[in-house]
């Protein structure tokens, strides 16, 4: 059995160099070890996403909102895969919240892109 540390490390390496795949396996053992571990569902959540498994992607954000509901990061993710699979009405509030709370342009072009598929 390998250790939490080494999983996570190794699902943040197989995502940093291109196989969100690999790295979602890893990720989701590490995830099964600690499943409050915002660090490992951070990284499962962008392999989901990064891997298109979308609906996957979506449970584990949310499970990130769950954990810390201040988390800009984690509501943005849940907003982009709430929008990649055309929920756009769900997906606004999380990345209105989200481009408030970091004031960044990619979050307000995330949320413009999103309000202006649902006109």
């Amino acid at each position: 059995m390998t250790d939490l540390a080494t999983l996570y490390e190794l699902g943040r390496r197989y995502r940093e160099a291109g196989d969100p795949t690999t790295a979602a396996r890893y990720l989701t053992q590490a995830a099964e070890e600690d499943p409050s571990s915002r660090a490992v569902l951070t990284e499962l959540a962008l392999a989901h996403f990064q891997s298109a498994a979308l609906g996957k992607a979506e449970t584990t954000a949310r499970a990130l909102v769950e954990l810390d509901p201040s988390d800009a990061f984690a509501l943005t993710l849940l907003g982009r895969a709430l929008a990649r699979q055309s929920k756009h009405a769900e997906a606004v509030p999380y990345l209105r919240l989200a481009a408030v709370m970091t004031g960044s342009p990619e979050a307000g072009d995330a949320l413009a892109e999103c309000e202006a598929r649902l006109t």
